[in-house]
């Protein structure tokens, strides 16, 4: 019985590029039968059955002939999101922990406009996080971003190196030692709000990465505004989000 590498033999029982079948076992979501697909070079009968685990109850907020807006849930990629919806491109991306409105386009002229928005920073955008520490007033943080994307990618502060990068953040409410803030951006570097708050010494709460000490399912941010062309769109708060414990 023949064998070829598992993301090749997906890729033909699929019909999708060798590129996208990697993609999807390197994101966990193929399994034969109970047990998941780790290695996309594996050896592998080429006649093995896969299952694609594509993300469930996506949560369309609305779409027309040109966008699709999606209520992400957070620990879903942006990319599985593209890969569930056939003819969707990504206008941008959420991290994987973070919740909320996720743009799609539908058309390639329609892509190309809307990423030409994102890139002259026309695009309003708005969201909520629990932090720890207390805010009681608005902080402005104009701090150069330089990322580092050798393995999981990494943002830090970086004056001489960095890109120009602006967050602000607004106080909503205090429960003990966290604060519920909202936050707007005008650019959007990778870990932008994540390494910003951090560097004031409010990192987001579940936050690992970036300094947070408190245990959580999942980093507690949320994306609740978007405003592209005269599109606007909002996602309800998740109930972690909503109310702290």
């Amino acid at each position: 019985m023949s064998t070829d590498k598992a993301y090749k033999v997906l890729a033909k029982q699929e019909r999708i590029s060798n590129n996208q079948a990697k993609a999807l076992i390197d994101r966990g979501l193929v399994y034969v039968g109970d047990k998941k697909v780790k290695i996309a070079r594996a050896e592998i009968n080429e006649d093995t059955q896969f299952r694609v685990d594509y993300p469930s109850d996506i949560e369309i907020i609305y779409q027309d002939d040109n966008i699709i807006a999606v209520n992400k849930p957070a620990q879903i990629d942006s990319y599985d999101i593209q890969d569930a919806i056939e003819g969707a491109e990504l206008l941008h991306r959420l991290d994987r922990d973070t919740s909320g409105v996720l743009l799609l386009g539908r058309n390639r002229a329609f892509v190309e406009d809307a990423i030409n928005e994102f890139k002259h920073k026309r695009v309003q955008k708005q969201y909520v996080a629990w932090v720890e520490g207390v805010v009681y007033e608005t902080i402005e943080i104009d701090a150069p971003i330089l990322t580092i994307k050798k393995g999981k990618a990494f943002s830090k502060i970086d004056a001489m190196r960095g890109k120009k990068a602006y967050t602000k953040v607004i106080p909503e409410e205090v429960q003990g030692k966290k604060s519920k803030v909202r936050i707007e951006i005008t650019t959007g570097r990778t870990h932008q709000i994540r390494v910003h708050l951090a560097s004031v010494g409010h990192p987001i709460v579940g936050d690992e990465q970036y300094g947070s000490r408190t245990q959580s399912k999942h980093m507690l941010l949320h994306s609740s505004k978007i405003k592209l062309f005269d599109y606007e769109f909002e996602a309800p708060e998740p109930k972690g989000i909503a109310r702290y414990k």
